[in-house]
């Protein structure tokens, strides 16, 4: 069974799903910078920074008028904190743009050097059109010969 587990562990996709889960949660780290420290603030600066996550309703108990979410959860009210859920799919859509977009430039710099790679490459060359006429009367002559 250790035998197996080893050969398991040695198999490339095994390492190349670990590396990518390294790399993925390096990038996550990277993506949410972006979104807090460059993209929020911009966008606050646009909205007035509106902010939602506060908003809710009670469905039962009582809440103070005014209460934060927060209050409102620790006083064990049932609520409906509609606002939460706005920002998190508002953070959401941010994100996958700005992935979208890191994407984007990063396959279009991949492009670009898969173009230059092909155009350093040189072309294949094959037969000219005398060295092709020269096998094809070569085989017609092998092909007419006398037995």
């Amino acid at each position: 069974m250790i035998q197996e587990f080893k050969t398991f562990i040695a198999r490339g996709n095994v390492i190349d799903l670990a590396v990518g889960i390294i790399i993925g949660a390096a990038f996550t780290g990277i993506v949410n910078s972006l979104v807090a420290d460059l993209i929020n603030p911009v966008l606050g600066l646009l909205t007035g920074g509106i902010d939602f996550t506060d908003r809710y309703l009670v469905l039962s108990g009582s809440v103070s008028e005014g209460a934060s979410l927060a209050a409102a959860r620790q006083a064990g009210a049932a609520i409906f904190a509609y606002g939460s859920f706005l920002m998190a799919v508002l953070n959401f859509l941010i994100i996958a743009w700005a992935v979208f977009l890191l994407v984007k430039v990063i396959n279009r710099m991949q492009s670009a050097a898969f173009r230059r790679q092909k155009a350093e490459e040189p072309a294949p060359t094959g037969p000219s059109q005398e060295e092709l006429l020269a096998q094809i009367r070569d085989l017609l002559a092998d092909r007419a010969a006398p037995l």
